[in-house]
């Protein structure tokens, strides 16, 4: 990771608190534009207490909501500029396959989304679903559709090369208080969601296995990352093991590598992308639910651009705080 510095400045233009990928991102926008920029976090980097370690995570274009739809085509254009900027590889596409009952309606949501973005892809009856994946099967007869522009970015590596670009690290010995959602521990082996969505692991890093994400656990306490799972942990690996048996037969459903995702909460599982509300210098950037790593260079972008007052690219509106006038106030 980029080593961290004491600040060789006492006047910043603007201080990102978080290296994670979304604070890294906007640091980098930030100091694309020539300003002094501050990048801080609590530990030293790299470390496994945000939502941003690992070695990989989804991206795709299938999306039921249109406000992440219209962003995604810019997110695959941003990530290959900053593989050429950093000179690595960090994407590889595989394909991505949605499964869900033909009546959900957040699948046919999915559906319509990918037409009206002409994104590559096929829509797959339950019959043809087996036929053309012969080791996913079926079990209470859904269809699927595929996303062929998805993939996976490898984690490690992208936060790697992003923080290397222009941007001073310094680790900070101190806290800032959180706003928004929970911080939950979940157990993670495919990505088992309502519509599923099956995706491979890049064969290099596990040959022969499939990576299952179960999105669903209990709170858990980011200051004890490092700490084993609780017995609650083990019903998740048991509705895992039992997803594998039943949809993938031709598989052990035993895992052979087990890891747990930190990541924050919003009640509607859309993020926080706002001024705070008392204070207009200050930008907020929270609640990225489990799903906002490969949006991260646009919410970058977005976070910059509040910052320096520009109008944002896209529209807010669905990532205001004001959408959660019954929540108790923040602590900020």
């Amino acid at each position: 990771m980029a080593a961290a510095v004491e600040p060789h400045s006492s006047l910043y233009d603007t201080i990102v608190v978080g290296a994670g990928i979304q604070g890294s991102f906007t640091a980098y926008h930030l100091a694309k534009r020539g300003g002094e920029t501050l990048l801080l976090d609590q530990f030293p980097l790299p470390h496994s207490r945000g939502s941003s370690h690992g070695q990989s995570r989804i991206i795709r274009r299938a999306y039921p909501q249109e406000h992440y739809a219209q962003m995604m085509a810019e997110s695959y254009r941003l990530w290959e500029q900053l593989e050429a900027e950093a000179g690595a590889s960090l994407y590889r596409q595989t394909g991505l396959l949605v499964l869900g009952a033909n009546a959900n309606p957040e699948f046919q949501r999915c559906c319509r989304t990918l037409v009206k973005h002409n994104v590559p892809g096929e829509l797959f009856t339950t019959e043809s679903l087996h036929r053309r994946f012969p080791g996913i099967q079926p079990y209470h007869g859904e269809v699927g559709v595929s996303d062929h522009t998805a993939g996976v970015l490898s984690a490690d590596r992208a936060l790697r090369a992003v923080q290397t670009l222009r941007i001073n690290v310094c680790y900070w010995k101190e806290k800032v208080p959180g706003a928004y959602g929970v911080s939950a521990n979940f157990p993670c082996f495919l990505a088992l969601c309502a519509p599923h969505h099956i995706y491979g692991l890049p064969s290099n890093e596990y040959p022969g296995l499939v990576k299952i994400c179960y999105h669903s656990g209990s709170p858990a306490d980011p200051e004890e990352r490092d700490r084993p799972p609780e017995a609650s942990a083990l019903p998740d690996i048991q509705i895992l093991q039992d997803f594998v048996s039943k949809y993938l037969p031709g598989l052990v459903p035993e895992p052979a590598v087990v890891e747990h995702c930190m990541y924050t909460n919003t009640p509607d599982e859309d993020f926080v992308l706002d001024r705070h509300p008392k204070f207009s210098n200050i930008i907020i950037g929270a609640g990225f639910s489990g799903h906002g790593f490969k949006l991260a260079p646009v919410v970058g972008k977005l976070l910059c651009q509040l910052s320096v007052g520009e109008e944002p690219s896209y529209a807010m509106e669905p990532f205001r705080i004001h959408r959660f006038p019954g929540l108790p106030a923040p602590a900020l």
